[in-house]
């Protein structure tokens, strides 16, 4: 059983079963009843939320468990999402398929970010957003959530790098407080981005 699988093994939601709230503040900006893709969605909430507001999601994670989980809260909202188990070092995103592409938490090595931030350009429509939140590399000070490696933590200057094919429309770096579940719990360092494909 893996990590994620161990996480999410507990009969409780490890993040809650809200939506993040960088999220819930900026999704009126997805075109109405676009593709969404969810990257590193776990156990579901920012998926169900977003499927709520009659968005056809597709939820991608690597355990099973997680978006079983995720499966489970979609029913009892009464919303239907799509679950695409797999690892993001193998999936490749689709070429301008989707109107949005959200990445809420999803920490990964920095070579790997890299990677899939530059596939994230062409993923999308013309006109698709790419909505973004994560911990910085001062997260490590907090201790309140996120991994533990500072390689897996990403500064803005990082992401507008990796992101150079975008139009940012928001971009800060900030401290803020984070209650999501026992998993995000307190004072936080993070790093926030929704960007566009403009052409």
């Amino acid at each position: 059983m893996s990590m994620w699988d161990e996480r999410y093994a507990e009969e409780r939601f490890f993040y809650g079963t809200q939506p993040n709230d960088f999220l819930r503040t900026h999704a009126a900006a997805i075109r109405p009843g676009g593709r969404v893709l969810c990257l590193g969605e776990g156990e579901g909430r920012n998926a169900v939320f977003l499927a709520g507001l009659g968005l056809a999601v597709v939820a991608l994670d690597q355990s099973e468990v997680g978006l079983h989980k995720a499966l489970q809260l979609a029913a009892t909202r009464g919303v239907s999402i799509s679950m695409l188990q797999a690892s993001l070092e193998n999936y490749s995103i689709e070429p301008g398929d989707w109107d949005a592409i959200v990445s809420i938490w999803c920490h990964l090595p920095s070579s790997l970010r890299g990677k899939v931030h530059r596939q994230i350009g062409a993923g999308l429509k013309p006109g698709g957003l790419f909505l973004l939140e994560a911990y910085r590399p001062e997260q490590l000070k907090f201790g309140t959530g996120g991994p533990k490696d500072a390689d897996m933590l990403a500064t803005l200057a990082q992401l507008r790098g990796e992101l150079s094919g975008l139009e940012f429309e928001y971009a800060a770096e900030s401290e803020r407080d984070v209650q999501e579940g026992q998993g995000h719990a307190g004072r936080s360092a993070v790093v926030q981005v929704l960007a566009r494909k403009t052409r």
